[in-house]
Protein backbone atom coordinates (compact mmCIF):
# COMPACT_ATOMS: atom_id res chain seq x y z
CA UNK A 1 0.00 0.00 0.00
CA UNK A 2 1.43 3.42 -0.95
CA UNK A 3 1.40 6.50 1.24
CA UNK A 4 -1.56 8.08 -0.61
CA UNK A 5 -3.68 4.98 0.04
CA UNK A 6 -2.73 4.99 3.71
CA UNK A 7 -3.64 8.64 4.11
CA UNK A 8 -6.96 8.06 2.35
CA UNK A 9 -7.81 5.14 4.62
CA UNK A 10 -6.65 7.02 7.71
CA UNK A 11 -8.73 10.06 6.84
CA UNK A 12 -6.14 12.83 6.54
CA UNK A 13 -3.71 13.85 3.81
CA UNK A 14 -0.65 15.42 5.40
CA UNK A 15 0.47 18.83 4.26
CA UNK A 16 3.82 18.09 5.90
CA UNK A 17 4.75 14.67 4.59
CA UNK A 18 7.72 14.61 6.96
CA UNK A 19 5.28 14.23 9.86
CA UNK A 20 3.69 11.20 8.23
CA UNK A 21 7.13 9.69 7.62
CA UNK A 22 8.14 10.27 11.23
CA UNK A 23 4.91 8.74 12.53
CA UNK A 24 5.63 5.57 10.56
CA UNK A 25 9.24 5.33 11.78
CA UNK A 26 10.07 2.99 14.65
CA UNK A 27 13.02 3.85 16.88
CA UNK A 28 14.87 0.78 15.59
CA UNK A 29 15.09 2.47 12.19
CA UNK A 30 16.72 5.71 13.33
CA UNK A 31 15.85 9.30 14.12
CA UNK A 32 13.58 11.14 14.02
CA UNK A 33 11.29 8.31 15.16
CA UNK A 34 7.69 8.34 16.35
CA UNK A 35 7.92 8.16 20.16
CA UNK A 36 7.37 11.87 20.79
CA UNK A 37 4.44 11.90 18.35
CA UNK A 38 3.06 8.86 20.17
CA UNK A 39 3.16 10.82 23.44
CA UNK A 40 1.03 13.60 21.94
CA UNK A 41 -1.30 11.16 20.22
CA UNK A 42 -2.00 9.26 23.42
CA UNK A 43 -3.20 12.42 25.14
CA UNK A 44 -5.29 13.49 22.16
CA UNK A 45 -6.93 10.09 21.84
CA UNK A 46 -7.91 10.03 25.51
CA UNK A 47 -9.32 13.55 25.25
CA UNK A 48 -11.35 12.94 22.08
CA UNK A 49 -12.78 9.63 23.29
CA UNK A 50 -13.63 11.13 26.68
CA UNK A 51 -15.57 13.95 25.02
CA UNK A 52 -17.38 11.53 22.70
CA UNK A 53 -18.45 9.27 25.57
CA UNK A 54 -19.45 12.23 27.76
CA UNK A 55 -21.76 13.53 25.05
CA UNK A 56 -23.21 10.16 24.04
CA UNK A 57 -23.90 8.78 27.52
CA UNK A 58 -25.10 11.65 29.78
CA UNK A 59 -26.52 9.13 32.25
CA UNK A 60 -23.24 7.38 33.05
CA UNK A 61 -21.07 8.25 36.05
CA UNK A 62 -17.35 8.97 35.98
CA UNK A 63 -16.33 5.41 36.81
CA UNK A 64 -18.38 3.91 33.98
CA UNK A 65 -17.11 6.49 31.49
CA UNK A 66 -13.52 5.84 32.55
CA UNK A 67 -13.91 2.09 32.07
CA UNK A 68 -15.47 2.59 28.64
CA UNK A 69 -12.65 4.90 27.60
CA UNK A 70 -10.03 2.44 28.81
CA UNK A 71 -11.55 -0.25 26.63
CA UNK A 72 -11.47 1.96 23.55
CA UNK A 73 -7.96 3.37 23.88
CA UNK A 74 -6.19 0.15 24.92
CA UNK A 75 -3.53 -1.50 22.79
CA UNK A 76 -5.86 -4.19 21.45
CA UNK A 77 -8.32 -1.63 20.06
CA UNK A 78 -5.56 0.43 18.45
CA UNK A 79 -4.02 -2.74 17.02
CA UNK A 80 -7.31 -3.70 15.36
CA UNK A 81 -7.59 -0.25 13.78
CA UNK A 82 -4.02 -0.50 12.48
CA UNK A 83 -4.78 -3.89 10.92
CA UNK A 84 -7.83 -2.45 9.14
CA UNK A 85 -5.64 0.33 7.73
CA UNK A 86 -2.91 -2.20 6.79
CA UNK A 87 -0.28 0.03 8.39
CA UNK A 88 2.25 -2.76 8.78
CA UNK A 89 3.34 -2.60 5.15
CA UNK A 90 4.29 1.08 5.49
CA UNK A 91 6.32 0.94 8.73
CA UNK A 92 9.98 1.89 8.71
CA UNK A 93 11.72 -0.64 10.94
CA UNK A 94 15.30 -1.59 11.68
CA UNK A 95 16.64 -4.87 10.31
CA UNK A 96 16.19 -6.68 13.62
CA UNK A 97 12.53 -5.72 13.90
CA UNK A 98 11.94 -6.61 10.26
CA UNK A 99 13.37 -10.09 10.78
CA UNK A 100 11.32 -10.67 13.93
CA UNK A 101 8.04 -9.59 12.33
CA UNK A 102 7.77 -6.17 13.94
CA UNK A 103 5.37 -4.99 11.25
CA UNK A 104 2.79 -7.37 12.73
CA UNK A 105 3.51 -6.79 16.44
CA UNK A 106 0.44 -5.37 18.26
CA UNK A 107 2.46 -2.99 20.47
CA UNK A 108 4.28 -1.43 17.50
CA UNK A 109 1.11 -1.06 15.44
CA UNK A 110 -0.78 0.48 18.37
CA UNK A 111 2.05 2.97 18.94
CA UNK A 112 1.96 3.95 15.26
CA UNK A 113 -1.75 4.73 15.47
CA UNK A 114 -1.10 7.09 18.38
CA UNK A 115 1.84 8.65 16.55
CA UNK A 116 -0.39 9.30 13.53
CA UNK A 117 -2.90 11.08 15.76
CA UNK A 118 -0.10 13.24 17.16
CA UNK A 119 1.24 13.98 13.69
CA UNK A 120 -2.24 14.92 12.45
CA UNK A 121 -2.65 17.41 15.27
CA UNK A 122 0.71 19.07 14.49
CA UNK A 123 -0.14 19.10 10.79
CA UNK A 124 -3.72 20.37 10.90
CA UNK A 125 -4.93 21.10 14.44
CA UNK A 126 -7.33 19.66 17.00
CA UNK A 127 -10.56 19.75 14.98
CA UNK A 128 -9.02 17.68 12.20
CA UNK A 129 -7.53 15.01 14.46
CA UNK A 130 -10.80 14.87 16.40
CA UNK A 131 -12.66 14.17 13.17
CA UNK A 132 -10.17 11.46 12.20
CA UNK A 133 -10.40 9.71 15.56
CA UNK A 134 -14.20 9.84 15.69
CA UNK A 135 -14.48 8.40 12.19
CA UNK A 136 -12.08 5.55 12.94
CA UNK A 137 -13.81 4.76 16.23
CA UNK A 138 -17.38 5.24 14.99
CA UNK A 139 -18.20 1.52 14.82
CA UNK A 140 -16.71 0.76 18.23
CA UNK A 141 -18.57 3.63 19.89
CA UNK A 142 -21.83 2.73 18.14
CA UNK A 143 -21.52 -0.86 19.39
CA UNK A 144 -21.40 0.15 23.07
CA UNK A 145 -24.37 -1.18 25.02
CA UNK A 146 -25.23 1.31 27.81
CA UNK A 147 -26.86 -1.51 29.82
CA UNK A 148 -23.42 -3.03 30.18
CA UNK A 149 -21.48 0.22 30.20
CA UNK A 150 -18.04 -0.10 31.69
CA UNK A 151 -18.18 -3.91 31.80
CA UNK A 152 -16.16 -6.16 29.57
CA UNK A 153 -18.24 -8.65 27.52
CA UNK A 154 -17.27 -11.68 29.64
CA UNK A 155 -18.46 -9.98 32.82
CA UNK A 156 -21.64 -8.70 31.17
CA UNK A 157 -22.44 -12.16 29.77
CA UNK A 158 -21.86 -13.82 33.14
CA UNK A 159 -24.17 -11.33 34.90
CA UNK A 160 -26.88 -11.82 32.27
CA UNK A 161 -26.75 -15.60 32.60
CA UNK A 162 -26.80 -15.44 36.40
CA UNK A 163 -29.75 -13.05 36.27
CA UNK A 164 -31.67 -15.52 34.10
CA UNK A 165 -30.64 -18.57 36.16
CA UNK A 166 -28.59 -20.06 33.32
CA UNK A 167 -25.33 -22.02 33.56
CA UNK A 168 -22.14 -20.02 33.14
CA UNK A 169 -20.34 -20.21 29.78
CA UNK A 170 -17.52 -22.59 28.98
CA UNK A 171 -14.62 -21.17 26.95
CA UNK A 172 -12.56 -23.58 24.86
CA UNK A 173 -9.51 -22.95 22.70
CA UNK A 174 -10.20 -24.05 19.13
CA UNK A 175 -7.11 -23.00 17.23
CA UNK A 176 -3.89 -21.00 17.35
CA UNK A 177 -2.59 -19.71 14.03
CA UNK A 178 0.53 -17.86 12.98
CA UNK A 179 4.07 -17.53 14.24
CA UNK A 180 4.91 -16.99 17.91
CA UNK A 181 5.25 -13.19 17.57
CA UNK A 182 2.01 -12.74 15.57
CA UNK A 183 -0.44 -15.41 16.71
CA UNK A 184 -4.20 -15.41 16.25
CA UNK A 185 -6.28 -17.28 18.81
CA UNK A 186 -9.72 -18.76 18.12
CA UNK A 187 -11.95 -19.53 21.11
CA UNK A 188 -15.46 -20.96 21.47
CA UNK A 189 -17.96 -19.72 24.04
CA UNK A 190 -20.44 -22.51 24.79
CA UNK A 191 -23.78 -21.84 26.49
CA UNK A 192 -25.04 -25.31 27.34
CA UNK A 193 -28.40 -24.33 28.86
CA UNK A 194 -29.26 -22.21 25.82
CA UNK A 195 -27.94 -24.75 23.34
CA UNK A 196 -25.59 -22.65 21.20
CA UNK A 197 -22.03 -21.48 20.95
CA UNK A 198 -20.17 -18.52 19.46
CA UNK A 199 -16.56 -18.02 18.42
CA UNK A 200 -14.10 -15.17 18.76
CA UNK A 201 -10.67 -14.40 17.35
CA UNK A 202 -7.89 -12.09 18.49
CA UNK A 203 -4.16 -11.60 19.08
CA UNK A 204 -4.48 -13.07 22.60
CA UNK A 205 -6.66 -15.69 24.24
CA UNK A 206 -8.26 -13.03 26.41
CA UNK A 207 -9.22 -10.93 23.39
CA UNK A 208 -10.66 -13.97 21.61
CA UNK A 209 -12.73 -14.87 24.67
CA UNK A 210 -14.05 -11.32 24.91
CA UNK A 211 -15.01 -11.40 21.21
CA UNK A 212 -16.83 -14.71 21.69
CA UNK A 213 -18.65 -13.36 24.75
CA UNK A 214 -19.68 -10.23 22.84
CA UNK A 215 -21.07 -12.41 20.03
CA UNK A 216 -23.06 -14.42 22.60
CA UNK A 217 -24.48 -11.23 24.14
CA UNK A 218 -25.48 -9.96 20.71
Amino acid sequence: MNRDAIQHAFGHHFGKQSLLEQALTHRSYGVPHNERLEFIGDGLLNCVIALALYERFPELDEGSLSRLRAGLVKQESLHQLALKLDLGVALRLGEGELRSGGHRRPSILADVMEALFGATYLDAGFNVVQGVILKLYSEMIAAIDPLHAGKDPKTALQEWLQGHRQALPNYEMLNIRGEAHAQEFEVACRLTDLGFETTGRGPSRRTAEQQAARAALD
